[in-house]
Order: structure tokens, then C-alpha cells, then sequence
């Protein structure tokens, strides 16, 4: 794997550039010209792209670098990685830890294949159930993608500080002008497939994606994954921030007046096609993919009229906290159609027909009607 740091001028490039989508394969979103929302207390500058599932259609397993999704909630940092210091302080460690790109890379490395998914994937979908759009940027389900990540086991980090047993929660802190900061719970922070990475596919990470190093954090939602990291702290009482305390939380509904921190993921479900799609009429073999934050898929099903249910065929790769793909054949009628798909992971989790209600619109999880028209 290139390490972006065989040579000073490779690495300077690699710090300089913007990563770029594949071309009109990505929606973005870019609300706000550098400047935060002074009605959000996050400092949020909403970069956003969409990955289009269409695309998808034509890749294998992976989401390719210039498909997946971007969550900014600044714009892009340049960090020289000559320059760049990762600290590792706190009370919750014996000894402060100051590291370098190029220590990092001398460290036992993993790479681990995963899915990150923002917390507010699906959230258009909520305008459906609750008669108006929850606020925030209207994913439909394209703020999702898998990649190989490579790293280091954050837990090795962390024990290299020499962890106390006071230690409580972890705070990733990212080098972005808003100083994105989220804390994990010490044992999710120290579990095996929780990475400090620094390359995504195979390569250097791009600058979109934190680039030198990033955190990921799977299961979860990727909120917690922050980029650019510069900072961890670790310590021995609970932690707060803007990003666990006023967004990414849980209220309203059935949280009512409290403010649960959004952590674990919710399985889902994604058609293949544009949105909406349309077809001519005859046979269609209709593929898609299904995730869930804790176990591979069981099985899949798929619905042309809502009421009756046929079994999808898996195929490939069914990694845990990655994803299954599926595919089924449509001797297709011209008509209009709202095709749904329902899966069922290997812990029994299956999706329900409405999701959680919350007012912030975070893990929408249930069965979607994809609107495909077929012509004669």
C-alpha cells in the first residue's frame, strides 16, 4: 500500500488536493460558503454528496473512492503529514503519547472491510410518516458506502499510553475548523475493528475522507468516526460535546424531552436504481444491497404491491457490519410500481414497515417504497 509518505513531494500532493467524485455521480450539497450556521451550535458548513445507487449497480463489492459519500461539517482541511502530530492525553492514560504519520505506519497495521453510514441516512423519508421533513440534510439512502479500511487498532494506541482503570470514554478531536470532537464509550473505543485508518481501498486516504488519519468506528454511526483526527482524550468521567449533547441525539417521540445519543446503526435496505427509475416492460433483473451494524443478512425480501413477499437471492460477500448484495428477476408490466425490500440479519433484526420517530431524523430504518414506472 502506498504510505503518502515515501517521498516529501508525494506527500505534499497528497495533503494539497480536494478527492473528486466519479463524474454526475454524486449529489452535493455544499450549504454555506465556509461560514457556520450561527443557528447551529456545531459550527456546521454542510459539505455534503450523495452517493448515487444506480451507480453502484456497475461496481462490485466496494464502494469505490469517488462514489462514496461525504459528511462535512467543515470544509476540507490541508494537513502537511510531515507536520501532523496525533496526541493521546488525558486522565484517563498513565502517559501522554505524541505520534507521527510515519509511526503510525511502522505500527502492526489491519485492514478490515466496513460500512460507515451517516446517522441521518433515510431522513427524507421521515417527511412521509411525520407530514413534514425532519431538519437537516434530506439523505434518501445514499449516505452509506463500504470500503477496506487500513489502520491501527485504536485499542493498540491506547495502550501504549498505558490506560488507567479509571479510564471512561475516549474523545476523538478532528483538525477541521469547527474541531469536530465526539467520545465513544471506552469499551467500544477498545474494541478489534475500531481503526485509526489511514488508507481507504487500498490507498492513502483522501482529503474528503480525513486524510492523514480518520477514526472508524463500526456499527455505529459515523458521526463517531471523526476525521482528520489530531487529538484523543481520554478520560475518567462522562464527556460532552455539541455532537452528543445538541445534534446526533435522540429526542422527541417516544425520547420525548431527553437527548440519547445516536450510537448504534439500524439495518437497511437499497434498490439499484435511479430515483425514481423507469424501465421499459419485459425482464429486469433487479439487484440492490442490504447492511445491518452488527451481523451479516439472513435473507431478503422484496415486494412489487406491498402485500405479497418473494425471497431475494443473496450473492458475494456477506461481511458483518459491512453488507449483502441481492438480486432478483422482474418480468416487468408496464404500470407504476413501489418496489419494496424488507431483510433480516443473522441476529433476527428485520426491518419494520414505519421507523423510530425522533425529531432530528437520525436512523430511519424502515421498508422503502422505490417509485419505478415501467413503459410499454
Amino acid at each position: 500500500m502506498r504510505t503518502g509518505l515515501e517521498d516529501a513531494r508525494g506527500a505534499r500532493e497528497a495533503a494539497g488536493g480536494i478527492s473528486k467524485p466519479l463524474p454526475g455521480r454524486l449529489f452535493v450539497d455544499h450549504r454555506g460558503s465556509g461560514r457556520p450556521d450561527p443557528e447551529d451550535p456545531t459550527g456546521d458548513m454542510g459539505l455534503n454528496a450523495e452517493m448515487r445507487w444506480e451507480a453502484m449497480a456497475r461496481e462490485g463489492y466496494l464502494t469505490p473512492v469517488g462514489l462514496f459519500f461525504v459528511r462535512n461539517h467543515a470544509p476540507t482541511p490541508r494537513v502537511d503529514p510531515l507536520r501532523w502530530r496525533l496526541r493521546v492525553e488525558g486522565p484517563g492514560v498513565r502517559r501522554a503519547l505524541e505520534l507521527g504519520y510515519e509511526d503510525l505506519l511502522r505500527m502492526s497495521g489491519v485492514s478490515l472491510v466496513r460500512a460507515l453510514e451517516c446517522a441521518g441516512n433515510g431522513r427524507a423519508f421521515f417527511a412521509g410518516e411525520r407530514g413534514r421533513p425532519a431538519p437537516g440534510t434530506q439523505w434518501r439512502l445514499g449516505a452509506v458506502g463500504v470500503a477496506e479500511w487500513t489502520g491501527v487498532p485504536l485499542r493498540e494506541v491506547l495502550l501504549r499510553a498505558g490506560l488507567r482503570r479509571e479510564a471512561r470514554e475516549v474523545m476523538l478531536e478532528g483538525l477541521d475548523a469547527c474541531r469536530m470532537r465526539r467520545p465513544l464509550p471506552l469499551e467500544k473505543a477498545l474494541e478489534e475493528d475500531t481503526l485509526l485508518a489511514y488508507g481507504m481501498n487500498g490507498e492513502p486516504l483522501p482529503p474528503d475522507h480525513g486524510y492523514p488519519l480518520r477514526a472508524v468506528v463500526p456499527g455505529w454511526a459515523a458521526v463517531a468516526s471523526v476525521k482528520w483526527l489530531g487529538r484523543i482524550y481520554v478520560s475518567d468521567v462522562p464527556l460532552l460535546s455539541p455532537w452528543n449533547t445538541a445534534r446526533y441525539v435522540l429526542t422527541g417521540g417516544p425520547f420525548g424531552e431527553g437527548r440519547l445519543p445516536v450510537g448504534p446503526q439500524v439495518p437497511k435496505s437499497a434498490l439499484e436504481l435511479p430515483w425514481p427509475a423507469r424501465l421499459p416492460s419485459g425482464r429486469h433483473v433487479i439487484t440492490g444491497r442490504s447492511w445491518s451494524p452488527s451481523a451479516g443478512i439472513r435473507h431478503v425480501k422484496y415486494s412489487l404491491d406491498g402485500r405479497s413477499w418473494r425471497p431475494a437471492q443473496l450473492f458475494g460477500p456477506n461481511i458483518p457490519r459491512a453488507w449483502a448484495r441481492w438480486r432478483f428477476v422482474w418480468e416487468a408490466s408496464p404500470g407504476r410500481y413501489r418496489i419494496r425490500v424488507r431483510a433480516t440479519d443473522a441476529a433476527g433484526n428485520t426491518q419494520p414497515d414505519k421507523a423510530t420517530p425522533n425529531e432530528l431524523g437520525y436512523l430511519y430504518g424502515a421498508v422503502v417504497g422505490h417509485p419505478v414506472t415501467v413503459e410499454p
